[in-house]
Formats: C-alpha cells, structure tokens, sequence
C-alpha cells in the first residue's frame, strides 16, 4: 500500500500546492465576479462528452477457433469551456479516459489510465499571433502494473505507478501562432515543470522514481524543473460530419542537470459518431520521457465502440 505526500515529510511540496491553491483560488474569484454579470454570458462557449464503451467476448471450450473469454468497459469524460471577449480568451479542457479489462485467466486490470487539464490564457497581438500563459496537468487515476512470465513460469507483478505517481504540473509563457480555427503551436522560452511522485515505496519497483530523488530510503516527492524550452502542437477538427480528430503534441526540454534531452508526448483521438448517441473511437498515445523507460519509445493504443453523450 502506498501512502500520500505529508505536509510535515515534505515541505517544499507543501509550499508549492500553498501556492498553487491561492492562484486558483484567485483565479476561480475572478471567474466567479467575471460571470456573475449578465452581460458577459455570451462571451462562453462551452461542451463536454460523456461516454461508455464496453465490449465482450465469449468461446465454449471445445471452440475450435480458440479465444479467452473477456470484458472491457472504458469511460470517457470531456469538457471545455472558453471565454472570448475583445483580444482576451481565456480557455480551460479536462479530459478523463479509463478503461479495464477483465479475462478469464486473470482478474480486472486497466488498459487505459488518463487524468489531463490545460488552463490557458491569451492576448491578441494581431490576427495569428497571441501572447498566453499556461497551466497543464497530466496524471493518472489508478495503479499501473506490469506483467510478465517468470523464469519459473510463474508470473511476475510489477508496480509501475500510482495515483499522483508520476504527476506532472508544468507552467508556461509564451507566444502562440494559430493560423486557423482547429490548430496552434505554442512556444514557451520561460517553463517550469514539477513532477510529483505522491507514493512513497514507488521507487522500490521503479528505481529512477521517475527523475525524483531519494535520500536515505526516503522520497523526496516532487522535483523541480527549468524549461530551455517547451512546444505544444493542437489539432482538434471534424475531418467530415460528425467524425473528428484532435491531436496534443507537447514537447519539454529541460535546463540543467538533463540539459540536452527531450522529453516528447503524443497523444491523438479519432471519434466517429453514428445515429445518436453512439459512436466508435480510436486513440494512441507516444511518450519518450528522459527519466522513464530507459529513455525509450512508450505506445498505447485503444479502440472501443460505445454510448456518447454530448451537451
């Protein structure tokens, strides 16, 4: 079992949530005045999706063809909400995907695993250029194993990571260029990242606890990082009705004690929607992060058809 950062164990991480917590409050504050006037309701545009994917297989034991006996079930909540008003645009996306998989040779274990929001705000400077600052979170919901067979044929259980293990909370300023509606590359020369490992025995089975130091068996939980630089590419367009495709390309390359690496994340989402309140979607996710995986290209794939709500 793993247990959550304490403010007394760490202190640093303690000042930086403080922080974080007053910001937000200041931020919420300012909303809150903001949309209490009338006048500015026009001023949002707003949508979220909600949907349920499940998929099941069944085999008899004498099926010729073979087959494990199987269910999926994956749940997907978006939303995003955008303030325009004059030069200014303030805009806020939360994305959840998590899905799990239950055979019949092993127990319930998930096969996507995401927790993401991006708060930006931005100043016109002309009609293709804007001045932003940025707040993004990524992390997970669940604990992650790996699997794999034993020498003795038994199989092995790693744990991978956790619940705010790792989490990334990276800050931004910078210049963006959106020369159309659907796409935008960000280029911030001033970044910082922090990356939390909230599970105090995580580096027992990760050993690099994800860039995040331990002294004297003891985790430190949070390490601070200066960006040389981070590029953030989106895509989000519907390809033709009621089938769309978005895609996050974010980029971070860090000052320092990693000066030279590139951390690289991808992620892309194809949702197409059929009668009304079904659809079919396809998503894959790259990831080559300097402090995991040896450094190595990391897929995920996923694919369901499903119930989609959207308001």
């Amino acid at each position: 079992m793993f247990k959550f950062i304490t403010p007394k164990s760490h202190l640093i991480m303690k000042k930086q949530l403080f922080v974080y917590i007053i910001t937000l409050l200041a931020v919420l504050q300012a909303y809150a005045q903001d949309a209490a006037a009338p006048k500015d309701t026009s001023y949002w545009k707003k949508a979220s999706q909600f949907g349920v994917n499940l998929n099941q297989g069944a085999f008899s034991s004498n099926f010729v063809g073979g087959g494990v006996n199987s269910i999926a079930l994956g749940v997907i909540l978006n939303s995003k909400a955008e303030y325009k008003k004059a030069k200014d645009t303030w805009t806020n996306d939360f994305q959840f995907q998590y899905g799990t998989i239950w055979t019949n040779v092993n127990d319930w274990r998930k096969n996507a695993d995401r927790l993401f929001f991006d708060s930006k705000y931005g100043r016109a400077l002309n009609s293709k250029w804007n001045f932003y600052a940025n707040l993004n979170f990524l992390s997970q919901i669940a604990q992650g194993f790996k699997y794999e067979k034993a020498a003795d044929g038994r199989e092995k259980v790693t744990k991978l990571s956790n619940f705010f293990a790792p989490a990334y909370l990276t800050q931004a300023i910078g210049f963006e260029y959106k020369p159309v509606s659907y796409f935008s590359i960000q280029i911030a020369p001033l970044s910082m990242r922090q990356v939390i490992v909230a599970d105090d025995n995580l580096f027992r089975s990760v050993p690099n606890n994800y860039g995040v130091s331990v002294e004297n068996g003891k985790n430190k939980g949070i390490r601070n990082e200066v960006g040389l630089v981070q590029v953030v590419a989106d895509y989000n367009r519907d390809l033709a009705k009621d089938v769309n495709l978005k895609w996050r390309y974010q980029a971070f390359a860090p000052y320092g004690e990693n000066f030279g690496t590139l951390d690289n994340r991808l992620d892309a989402q194809l949702t197409a929607k059929f009668a009304k309140y079904f659809n079919f979607n396809f998503g894959i996710s790259a990831i080559r992060f300097n402090a995991q995986a040896d450094n190595k290209l990391q897929f995920a794939q996923t694919m369901g058809v499903g119930f989609l709500y959207a308001w």
